[in-house]
Formats: structure tokens, sequence, C-alpha cells
């Protein structure tokens, strides 16, 4: 195609030439002192044409012949840029394969033949992403000395990052720090980050670890939140996380102030679990403040019904445990828990004993019957349902049953 092209374009050029040039009776006349030159139009014109190719070509041959030193050095320079490339490609496959060794002294000759390459201009990234599968590697190995000193080029305290690959950099540099135990170094690193960088949501798994390592478990706790919200985890892993961490914070707690703070420090979603409200109860309870767990049981109790069943009996085995701080204002409560689940040995064991603390004791043996001989129930649960039916029995002046009840107690393993 491109032959028949030019083809058509050399018979364009004769026809142009032949009607322009055929009938052209022109002169050109050149005058030198004495001496005169005539020559036709056409051929003049094809003279200075020619002469014209030939300056152009002998001055693009000078200038190829001239140029040739930095076409060389410029060719060196490709060939060395290529081979620097080759060596970083041949360091990540490594280092994906596992072989550490060979990937890190991959990484150290893209390096070395950057380092040495004369005229070629040094590209930040381009050594610090070599530095890094070096660094990444020597990690793998344990070898965090020469690690750290490769780090040390260049992450410099204090300094924020400003580039992707400088971001990157330092998120390695936590993960590092947090596999090696070192919360402290991890944190500070973190606290370098820029606002952008710092809510993304590897930089929060980073921070969720750094917390739980440093035993910050409220901290840990609103990070776990943050990453929930972004759907960082499945539901059922939030759930369980948000809930293990909830538990750390009350069971840090030494005092009911602690206790009380730690509470207060918590969102709404996690005040409204009935497995963190339980605990938080119980925590309460131990520490001999039953008022103030039953308060914080009331919310839940009052939306007693749209809780799950498992939910159900943990609250009710925290009431159970905080069954003196109970006032008048719960009897409509569980006496509406006892007619709806009536299955539910733990709640009906609850609902017997708030019946027995506010003196009750007609109505209060039935549910706690129904509790002591469940034995789907945990041991202490049913063992304290027995001792309140004896102590029921004893304010009946029913002695023989009470010592039944006893026995019963204390066959339970």
């Amino acid at each position: 195609m491109r032959t028949v092209i030019w083809l058509v374009l050399l018979f364009v050029v004769a026809v142009v030439a032949a009607l322009t040039l055929g009938d052209n009776d022109g002169l050109a006349s050149f005058y030198w002192g004495r001496w005169r030159l005539d020559m036709s139009l056409n051929f003049f014109v094809l003279a200075a044409l020619g002469v014209g190719f030939v300056v152009m070509s002998a001055a693009q041959a000078i200038s190829a012949l001239v140029g040739l030193p930095a076409r060389a050095r410029e060719w060196r320079a490709l060939r060395l840029e290529r081979a620097a490339q080759a060596a970083l490609r041949e360091a990540l496959t490594e280092y994906f394969g596992g072989r550490y060794t060979r990937a890190y002294k991959a990484a150290q000759r893209a390096l070395a033949i950057r380092d040495d390459a004369a005229g070629v201009t040094a590209e930040r990234d381009f050594q610090l992403l070599a530095t890094l599968l070096a660094a990444g590697s020597l990690h793998k190995l344990q070898d965090r000395g020469r690690r750290d000193e490769l780090l040390r080029r260049f992450i410099v305290p204090g300094q924020r990052p400003n580039t992707p690959v400088d971001e990157g950099a330092r998120l390695l540099a936590v993960e590092w720090a947090l596999d090696d135990r070192d919360a402290g170094r991890a944190e500070a690193l973190l606290a370098e980050l820029p606002p952008g960088v710092a809510r993304r949501t590897q930089a929060l798994r980073l921070k969720l670890q750094a917390a739980r390592l440093a035993r910050r478990p409220l901290e840990a706790l609103h990070t776990a939140r943050l990453l929930a919200n972004h759907q960082a985890f499945s539901t059922v892993a939030a759930q369980g996380l948000l809930r293990s961490l909830a538990f750390e914070v009350l069971d840090d707690a030494h005092d009911i102030d602690q206790l009380r703070r730690g509470w207060q420090q918590f969102d709404a979603a996690d005040q409204r679990d009935p497995y963190v409200t339980a605990r938080a109860a119980r925590r309460a309870a131990a520490m001999g403040h039953p008022g103030e767990a039953c308060l914080w049981l009331r919310p839940l109790w009052e939306r007693f019904d749209d809780i799950g069943r498992e939910g159900r009996h943990q609250l009710a085995l925290a009431l159970i445990d905080a069954v003196g701080g109970v006032g008048a204002d719960w009897l409509p409560r569980v006496e509406a828990a006892q007619r709806n689940h009536p299955a539910e040995s733990a709640v009906q064991g609850a609902v017997g004993m708030v019946l027995f603390q506010r003196q009750l004791w007609g109505k209060a043996r039935r549910p706690l019957e129904q509790a002591a001989r469940d034995e789907s129930l945990d041991p202490t649960t049913r063992r304290r349902a027995w001792r309140t039916l004896a102590a029921l029995a004893r304010e009946e002046a029913d002695e023989p049953r009470a010592v039944s009840c006893e026995r019963a107690a204390a066959q339970i393993d």
C-alpha cells in the first residue's frame, strides 16, 4: 500500500513539473565583473533544490558526528536503566517467591547500578522501592539491625511523608515494628502520618494492633469501631472483636470509678450490646455497687423482648448478680419478662430472684424451681437458685424442704 502511494505521488510530481516547467522560457543571468552567465530558469530551480539538499545532508551529517558522544552516553544510561529495572523486577519476583536472600541481593544490585551510573538521574522513588525490598527481605530474615539501617536512609523521625512511596514506607515500617512487638515505635510512626493516610483502612488496622499491643483497650475499641464502620471486617468478626475489646476495658477497671469512666466512654452501640452491658453490670455488682449495675441494665430490660435469646440469657444472669440493687420499679419489667418468656430458665431465675428480693415469696418459688432444675444452666446459677429456695423455705418455716434444697445445691458439680 505504501508503494502505491509513493507511485501516485511521483506521478503527481511529474505531471505538475511537466505543466509548470515545460513551457517555461525564462532565463536566469548571473553577473560577475565582466563575466555573464545565462541559464534556463528550470535548470536554476533544479540546481538550487539540489544544492539545498546537499547542504542539509551535510549539516545533518556534521550534527550526527558531533552528537556521537552524547548519544553514546544516552545509550549507556539507557542500558544501565534497563539493567537496574531488571534487577528490581528480579528482587520483586524473589521476594514474593519467598527467597529473601536472593531478593535482598537483587535489590542491592539495583541500587548499586543506579549509584554507579554516571549521567543517570537518581530517582528517589526507585531508590526507595529498592530499599524497601531490601529492608523487607532483611525483616523476613530477622536481620533487624541492617533493616533499620536501610530504613534510616529515607525515614527521618519527625518528617511527614509527602509521596505515595513515602507513605507506603511508613506503613511498612509500622507493620515491622508491630512484628517486633515495639508498640512505642509503631505509634510514633503512625503519629507522623498525614490525616488522610491515617484514616485509611490499613493505617487503622495497624493502629488497632498497636493499641492492643500497648494494652490500651479503650483506644483499640474506638479504632475497631471505625474499622467496623468502614466494613473492614465481616459483621460477625466485627461484633466479636468489639465485644472482646469492651470486655478488656471492663476487666481492666480496678474500682467503680474506673469502671464508670470506661462505661461512659463507650459508644452508644456498645452500651446497647447485651453482652457488654451484662459484663459491666456484673463487674459493678462484684465491686459492691448493684444499684449502678441495675441502672445500666434498665434500658435493655425496657426492650427485653426485642433482644435475642442469648442476649436475654446474659442480661438475666447479670440481673441475678445485681439483684441487691433492684427497686420496686423493676417489678413490672420482670413480671412482663416472666409472662413473655416462660420457657427461658435464666429469665425465670432472674424473675424469681427479684421477687424473692422484694419479699414476694409466693410468686418467687415457681420461677426459682424452674431455674434450679434446668441442667442447661450453668452450675453457679442453679446452685444459687437452690439456696434461694432453701432461704425461702426457712422464711416459711419449712426446715425439711430447706434441707432438701441445700442438699440439691451441694450435689451440683
